[in-house]
């Protein structure tokens, strides 16, 4: 059964999530990354603008199959325009991911701000009802900004 963790608090969604894939990667995941087209556009931006030595290596999900394939992270709206299976989905969109469950791991990233928290909420209802154990990361008794 898919793992399913909540990271909650987040003050910089976006900046968390650069974080968080530069880890995943550097622990040799594969990752897909969902969000809306304005985020994807930034974290594409966010990820390119790292330091030489936490790059993340990424590309968008109309990318050629061999560079998907290649790719330790792919930035995508949904899933099903995906053309690699990956291991690990990060949710930074604003419902549940269809076909989350295709997945060893879903990560959803929330931040603080009190819609992105009712949403996060609705979402954890989903998972729960389906029968899923959610991990939960709170951010801010870790400190992480």
């Amino acid at each position: 059964m898919t793992e399913v963790a909540f990271h909650f608090g987040a003050p910089d969604k976006l900046g968390y999530a650069c974080r968080l894939l530069r880890k995943a990667v550097g622990s040799g995941a594969k990752v897909l990354v969902v969000a809306d087209e304005v985020d994807l556009q930034q974290l594409d931006a966010d990820l390119w603008a790292m330091s030489s030595t936490d790059f993340v290596p990424h590309c968008s999900n109309t990318a050629d199959i061999f560079v998907q394939q290649k790719c330790p992270v792919v930035l995508a709206s949904q899933i099903d325009s995906v053309l690699d299976q990956k291991q690990v989905l990060v949710n930074l969109a604003q419902t549940v991911v269809e076909g989350f469950e295709k997945f060893m791991r879903v990560i959803e990233v929330v931040s603080t701000d009190d819609r992105d928290r009712d949403l996060a909420r609705l979402r954890w209802k989903h998972y729960t009802a389906l029968g899923y154990t959610i991990t939960r990361h709170d951010l801010t008794l870790q400190g992480t900004n």
